[in-house]
């Protein structure tokens, strides 16, 4: 069974932080809702309670039955987390007279405790908090403080409880918290006595074994994109299952120029059994004169479902419907506020596994991204698929921010191309999380040459990531910018202008629909 740290989820922002700081020490983490507390089986080592957006002091707080975990594991509560043990083992939380939030140093440290081993009495925190441990529970002591905050970590003192508590008021994930990654190791390695043998290869080996016992000699199709996390999961199940996996890979008319042949090939010397799909007809007719965004997406989301179980049906005895899901999506339809209501349609294959009637299978839905493209080196996927940037699934369509036709998804293809290979060509492609270029609804004023020409407008955009859910953009040479403008302009009849998208998420997104 595989040893694992539980994070409880009181819906910080912060709270996918946590499980990646775990899992960086080479231990799995596991995230589950406050109120869905599983069995504590032998292979949870220790339980972390996150940080939240509420208030202790709220009467609408956010309420755990701490019978379920108290003298069960090791347990460390983080800000909302360390208040809530506070408040409901007896001691005393108020409101603060302001919000503490930014950094912090720590004024005294224990000198002789497992979870402070190696942190320093000077080293930087991170505050996030509007209320303040007043007083600590009978029988608790307080391990450290900051000149502000009396009361910045606690633990149990005596023996009433088997295993131990903790509470930290700051956050130990976050990078603002310079000896945060030690902290957590002390309380995964040394006070819960994890193993830190969570690898790519352990990973490799589990799942293909686990895939073997759950498919046995069934016949899974699989919707192949071109893209990192299908691939992988491509990968992992022709370990297991060898010819018993279809792929089928759908040329949906808004791929990347030169896209569909280009990956076919990639995917044939990596001995998977590929069906490409010319669809390119079925797509594009559906979306003339479309141009409201969520309309794009549905009109895509249900053509790519009619084409892909027309394709799987001609596969005989198919049981299985393999998906590339990754774990930030089973984290958001599990999430504490429940399912985002802002989720964009398209996400995976949508209504497959309805229409299909197959069972579903998900070999990467407990990993990160990077943690996908860990796992694909393992498994030596081609460079090529493995350093590609994330691509939308609606793909050029969603990048064309006007009606769809057949004459700008050409423009788009070429300006995008040229985008792309100067990033490769000036060695910036792997310095970027996700590249691409938006064709506008605007048309501007040019000249070239003798004559006034009234053109498109494209926007070039580049950022940099961890996994998408944040992003700040890409700080890319003025030199390259200006070359690969002027060759956008010189060689993309119908663009007259380029421009640069500098804009961070948040408070934009990296796609511009």
């Amino acid at each position: 069974m595989q040893e694992r740290i539980l994070i409880l989820d009181f819906g910080s922002q912060f709270t996918q932080l946590i499980a990646r700081r775990i899992r960086e020490l080479n231990i799995y983490s596991e995230i589950v809702p406050f109120n869905k507390i599983p069995k504590l089986d032998e292979g949870i080592k220790g339980i972390i309670l996150s940080g939240s957006p509420f208030s202790v002091e709220d009467p609408n707080a956010l309420n755990i039955d701490l019978d379920q975990i108290l003298n069960k594991r090791p347990i460390l509560g983080v800000c909302y987390g360390s208040q809530y043990l506070a408040k409901h083992l007896g001691g005393k939380v108020e409101r603060s007279a302001k919000r503490e939030y930014g950094r912090a140093k720590l004024a005294t440290v224990p000198t002789n405790d497992a979870l402070f081993n190696g942190i320093t009495a000077d080293s930087q925190v991170w505050m996030s908090h509007a209320d303040t441990i007043q007083d600590v529970p009978d029988g608790f002591e307080v391990t450290c403080s900051t000149k502000s905050i009396p009361v910045a970590g606690f633990k149990n003192s005596n023996g009433e409880y088997q295993f131990p508590i903790y509470g930290l008021q700051f956050h130990p994930e976050v990078t603002h918290t310079t000896q945060g990654k030690e902290l957590l190791k002390n309380f995964a390695v040394d006070i819960c006595k994890c193993k830190q043998d969570w690898t790519p290869a352990s990973f490799v080996e589990d799942t293909v074994n686990g895939l073997k016992d759950q498919l046995d000699n069934d016949k899974v199709v699989l919707g192949l994109s071109g893209g990192v996390d299908s691939s992988v999961a491509a990968l992992l199940l022709h370990k297991a299952i060898g010819s018993n996996l279809y792929c089928i890979f759908i040329d949906n008319g808004l791929l990347r120029k030169n896209e569909f042949e280009d990956v076919l090939e990639t995917y044939k010397d990596l001995g998977l059994n590929v069906i490409g799909v010319n669809a390119q007809d079925a797509f594009l007719n559906k979306l003339e004169d479309v141009s409201d965004p969520e309309t794009k997406r549905k009109i895509i989301g249900n053509t790519f479902i009619d084409v892909f179980d027309e394709e799987a049906h001609k596969i005989k005895d198919v049981k299985w419907l393999a998906q590339g899901t990754i774990y930030p999506d089973v984290i958001e339809s599990v999430s504490v506020h429940g399912p985002s209501v802002t989720i964009k349609s398209h996400h995976n294959v949508g209504g497959l596994p309805e229409q299909m009637n197959l069972k579903i299978v998900e070999p990467l839905r407990f990993l990160f991204k990077d943690e996908v493209r860990k796992v694909g080196k393992e498994l030596e996927l081609p460079i090529n698929i493995l350093s590609r940037h994330p691509f939308p699934g609606p793909g050029l369509a969603i990048r064309i921010l006007s009606d769809i036709t057949r004459e700008k998804v050409k423009i788009l293809q070429e300006a995008d191309a040229i985008f792309i290979n100067g990033l490769r060509e000036h060695n910036l492609y792997d310095e970027v999380w996700q590249a691409g270029t938006m064709l506008l609804p605007v048309q501007s004023v040019g000249v070239m040459g003798d004559e006034r020409t009234y053109e498109n407008v494209v926007s070039l955009r580049a950022v940099t990531s961890l996994d998408g859910m944040t992003a700040d953009w890409c700080h890319l040479p003025y030199e390259f910018l200006a070359e690969v403008s002027n060759e956008i302009i010189n060689n993309v009849k119908g663009i007259n202008r380029v421009v640069y998208d500098i804009s961070s998420k948040p408070p934009a997104t990296i796609e511009w629909e």
